[in-house]
């Protein structure tokens, strides 16, 4: 089967600074991956570099063995709350429904068909009766989930989520969780960058641990053990301990 995402020897930098160095992986269609690290291991940095929204200085992405603008209706990316302007003008049925605007081409506006879509998704988030609200007056898990409704009616095979759990409710991470193992029962492809170690076995399939370059990459118990994560957590021993714990 062709891989959902192979990434080979990339590299990317923030103005000459070097944040992620030859990474080579290749992720499994239908996997639920993990990308775990410490704090500037360069998660996101990778998560953006592969999406072609960072520059790249070296290396190839391909995306179902081909290259992102032949498939880039096929996926959609989350990114993190904490880069989005709440401020905005925007009530939270326009925003699931800029999630169509891929499949509609040049000068389209959504429609009936593309307006049942988007408030189906808003029904599976658990968010229909917010449609008509600013998306500025959400909580902060009720705001993830509108991010994740737009993205579902992208009708995606591979979801990309930047840190999706950070800083909302349980009961909003349940039901992310629950619609991400949805999908992923469907044959979709999940990507997440995670923090929280803990729940990273009962989450992922597989999970990448990066530190600026990849540190290792498979199956949840190969990866979440200290002397492997010790490698990208060197000088966090509180965190080793806690990791000990998770396990």
């Amino acid at each position: 089967m062709t891989s959902a995402v192979e990434v080979r020897d990339l590299h990317v930098s923030y103005y000459g600074n070097e944040a992620i160095r030859d990474v080579t992986f290749s992720i499994e269609q239908g996997s639920m991956v993990g990308i775990i690290g410490p704090n500037g291991a360069g998660k996101s940095t990778l998560i953006k570099g592969i999406l072609g929204l960072l520059k790249k200085d070296k290396g190839s992405v391909r995306f179902f063995g081909e290259e992102l603008d032949k498939v880039r209706k096929r996926i959609a990316y989350v990114p993190q709350r904490s880069n989005i302007d709440w401020t905005f003008p925007i009530t939270v049925m326009d925003t699931v429904l800029i999630g169509t605007y891929p499949s509609l081409g040049l000068f389209k506006f959504p429609r009936k068909r593309e307006k049942a879509l988007a408030l189906e998704s808003l029904s599976k988030v658990g968010l229909s009766e917010y449609r008509n609200r600013q998306i500025g007056e959400l909580s902060g898990g009720q705001q993830q989930r509108v991010f994740l409704a737009r993205a579902l009616v992208q009708q995606p095979e591979l979801l990309l989520l930047d840190e999706p759990f950070v800083g909302i409710d349980v009961a909003s991470e349940e039901t992310i969780v629950h619609i991400l193992k949805e999908l992923q029962q469907e044959g979709k492809t999940i990507v997440v960058v995670h923090h929280d170690l803990s729940k990273a076995n009962s989450y992922f399939d597989q999970l990448l641990l990066l530190n600026k370059e990849l540190i290792e990459y498979g199956d949840v118990g190969d990866v979440l053990n200290q002397e492997v994560m010790s490698k990208a957590y060197a000088h966090q021993l509180r965190f080793l301990e806690e990791v000990e714990v998770a396990l």
